[in-house]
């Protein structure tokens, strides 16, 4: 499994944390950019890298992308065919349980001005441990989904 992640300025430090995070604990994590901080940056430049890749091997790979409020990552990377990606920037976690569960969500936004290092990598790991719940009805959504 890769964890394709990307940024821009305002996600830029949580993203480098997290990619810490994720390489100490055995993932294979391809970094699609920000590669460096620079105030002036676009999201889209490097959230569609991220999501291209998710998009292209659904079976094995996942996405991690940052932002501001994560709001306009989601949007680019939900522009991709078979990327479901969810958004958070706090409160319940169980907004990403459910994601993955109900409706097999490929990639994670965070909001990084909404929440803290320690939160987002609670959030990170709910993300990738919680499996997909396979149940007909959740399945049959998402098929439906696609097709639009």
């Amino acid at each position: 499994m890769k964890i394709h992640i990307a940024t821009d300025h305002a996600g830029f430090a949580l993203k480098e944390a997290i990619m810490e995070y994720l390489v100490e604990k055995g993932y294979d994590v391809v970094d699609h950019g920000a590669f460096s901080y620079h105030a002036d940056d676009d999201y889209p430049e490097f959230i569609k890298k991220a999501s291209s890749a998710v998009s292209e091997n659904t079976a094995d790979s996942m996405g991690i992308i940052f932002g501001g409020s994560g709001q306009g990552e989601s949007i680019v990377a939900n522009r991709y065919k078979n990327v479901r990606c969810a958004l958070w920037y706090g409160g319940s976690y169980d907004i990403i349980t459910l994601a993955r569960e109900h409706n097999n969500a490929n990639m994670l936004s965070l909001g990084a001005r909404f929440i803290s290092k320690e939160e987002s990598i609670r959030a990170v790991q709910l993300f990738l441990d919680t499996p997909f719940s396979n149940e007909e009805r959740h399945s049959r959504r998402i098929n439906t989904i696609d097709i639009v």
